[in-house]
């Protein structure tokens, strides 16, 4: 260490700290790491510096703080560095067209990061090397990255926020050319040329000069007025949204939605929502919620439902902190509220946006053979029991959105027509203008689609039940485990892909519940194939298994990329015509009691089941 700071008698921590103070120009994070060595904190440097945060698919995702393992101006720099020289090796013409860079209202007073902050210095990194940069000027939401990217024709796009994370995380996800999410390898060419590049290039952490400089562009009026024309495409009840008496809640959760979900309401000639006054405005600190996702459901919602029963609202939306989310909610006859699962919301915009097509856009019978719908393979199979019916065509994907934006663009690149994506976790892709989820264009649909069924004297909650009327119950219980022994979650996978001691063998039944069909995509098989090999791309570095089962169950058990949990999805697909809820909600729990009790054995294994 140099001669004001105490070794820690651990050289390669030693070494990590000193390089860091050598780079770092932000005095509290430098000053944070200065105090720890002090201290003597070898284990809270440790944690600080023992790891790189790992760049994936996902881009970055941590906590604001100190060292390698955290967000901060010095790995933003670093990422920024090898992510620039990345494209400069895929694009000759980089300088030609440059990159978008966003963010929404994430802030850490104490170690002085926040997305604003970093998406400028970002700017600075890309500008010093001669980059265009289209830096929005104020915050927006997640969605308006890709558009941007596709709309003005951009190399790449940055978004800086952590989404639905709890407050002290910040992120850094990253679109390609196509305005997709990047897949693999990209994620594996710039993770090395990140390595090739940590020390902070002179002009890196300029920021101040950067606004200045001639390369710097703001594309927010532009964007905002192209966008909200660009889902105006997906309105098609103007006069009945202009005359609607529907009373509509939505909340922001303390993130970045207010002002754009009230635009596109007004895009739509919706009245406007009652908004939450006490979480519309943005706040890094997300006062009144525990965790501002709203795919937790009631906890986030309280005050919404105490707004819509004060003004009278029969429903409630809700975005997540960066608007790429929707959640909805409608009131009961009861007075109950029901909170609408990920897969229900997905059943109802899946059925409105093509009942609209059908009755605007189908002049020729073969039109529909050119449609298409994506979801996750984890998703609700309600799509593919609607494309049947209806002659369209539903394709699986991999779980999480870079999948379904990067096959929605071959699709369309091809001369498809891709009406809608969705994954369970409360995403939808409403509009191909943007190939990501996307919660305010999902907000606007759904508002306009709630105005149609109101003058029709149907609720939102009998429209579903229509749905699964017509195309079949598709009843779905999803959850999770707690568990952080990664050998336990090994030997758990192991074990069902060795079923009774045989290698390679899976087990033929879950209790009462004979598997007809098994599919493992950390080893590429599946029984359904005639050469038993997996048609969606496969990972050994997670654990994916799908069983499916005699009585139309179907159940995939997986790893989380991001969190010390197993998770189960199970979903009871019926027939049209079976229309007995109570005992296909039974069926459905004793599959689930089998599952957790054979397959999990929680006992045995130690594992903690989802607090509730």
């Amino acid at each position: 260490m140099d001669n004001s700071l105490d070794s820690t008698g651990d050289s390669k921590l030693d070494q990590a700290v000193r390089q860091w103070l050598q780079y770092d120009r932000n005095p509290k994070t430098a000053s944070m790491v200065k105090e720890l060595v002090k201290d003597g904190a070898t284990e809270a440097l440790r944690k600080c510096f023992s790891s790189r945060m790992e760049f994936g698919t996902a881009g970055l995702r941590a906590a604001m703080g100190p060292g390698t393992s955290c967000m901060n101006d010095l790995t933003i720099i670093q990422t920024t560095q090898g992510f620039c020289c990345y494209l400069e090796r895929s694009f000759e013409n980089l300088k030609e067209r440059g990159v978008v860079i966003g963010y929404d209202a994430r802030a850490h007073p104490p170690s002085g990061g926040g997305s604003k902050r970093f998406a400028n210095l970002a700017a600075a990194v890309f500008v010093s090397r001669g980059v265009p940069v289209h830096l929005f000027s104020d915050i927006t939401p997640t969605p308006f990255v890709p558009f941007a990217v596709s709309h003005l024709g951009l190399c790449a796009g940055i978004m800086v926020t952590a989404s639905h994370n709890p407050k002290q995380d910040n992120g850094y996800k990253v679109y390609w050319e196509n305005g997709a999410q990047i897949v693999s390898p990209h994620d594996k060419g710039i993770s090395k040329a990140i390595e090739e590049n940590l020390k902070p290039w002179p002009e890196s952490w300029n920021t101040e000069e950067v606004l200045k400089n001639p390369l710097m562009k703001d594309p927010y009026d532009d964007i905002h007025t192209q966008y909200f024309k660009a889902i105006q495409k997906h309105c098609h009840h103007r006069e009945t949204n202009k005359s609607s008496e529907v009373k509509i809640v939505h909340t922001s959760v303390h993130g970045v939605g207010h002002a754009f979900v009230q635009s596109a309401f007004k895009a739509f000639d919706l009245h406007p929502p009652y908004a939450v006054e006490e979480q519309k405005d943005p706040d890094p600190e997300f006062p009144t919620v525990k965790y501002p996702n709203p795919e937790e459901g009631e906890g986030v919602l309280t005050l919404s439902f105490a707004l819509a029963d004060k003004e009278g609202a029969s429903v409630v939306l809700a975005n997540d902190p960066d608007a790429d989310r929707l959640a909805m909610a409608e009131k009961q006859k009861n007075g109950q509220w029901r909170v609408f699962t990920g897969n229900e919301l997905g059943a109802l915009l899946g059925w409105w946006i093509f009942r609209c097509w059908k009755e605007h856009d189908s002049d020729d019978a073969a039109a529909v053979k050119n449609l298409y719908m994506l979801a996750s393979t984890v998703s609700s199979k309600i799509l593919r029991a609607i494309a049947l019916k209806e002659g369209f065509h539903f394709e699986e994907t991999l779980t999480g959105f870079k999948w379904m934006g990067n096959r929605a663009k071959d699709l369309l690149d091809q001369g498809k027509t891709v009406l809608f994506a969705f994954e369970e976790a409360i995403g939808y892709m409403c509009s191909p203008s943007v190939l990501d989820k996307d919660g305010v264009s999902a907000a606007a649909i759904a508002g306009e689609m709630t105005s149609y069924l109101a003058t029709e004297n149907i609720s939102v909650s009998q429209q579903l039940t229509t749905i699964y009327e017509e195309y079949g119950y598709h009843l779905s219980k999803n959850s999770y485990f707690i568990c952080h022994d990664q050998n336990v979650i090994r030997s758990l996978f192991e074990r069902l892909r060795n079923s009774g001691g045989q290698k390679s063998s899976y087990p033929a039944d879950c209790g009462r519940f004979p598997i007809s069909a098994v599919r493992d995509l950390t080893t590429g098989y599946d029984s359904n194939q005639p050469d038993k090999k997996a048609v969606l791309p496969t990972s050994s570095s997670s654990q994916m298994i799908t069983f499916s089962f005699s009585n139309g169950g179907v159940a995939t058990m997986r790893t989380s990329g991001t969190e010390p949990k197993i998770k189960y999805y199970t979903e009871l697909c019926a027939a049209p015509g079976n229309s007995d809820v109570t005992h296909l909600k039974k069926e459905l729990d004793d599959l689930v009691d089998a599952i957790i009790e054979n397959f999990f054995e929680p006992q045995k294994n130690k594992l903690q089941p989802k607090p509730e």
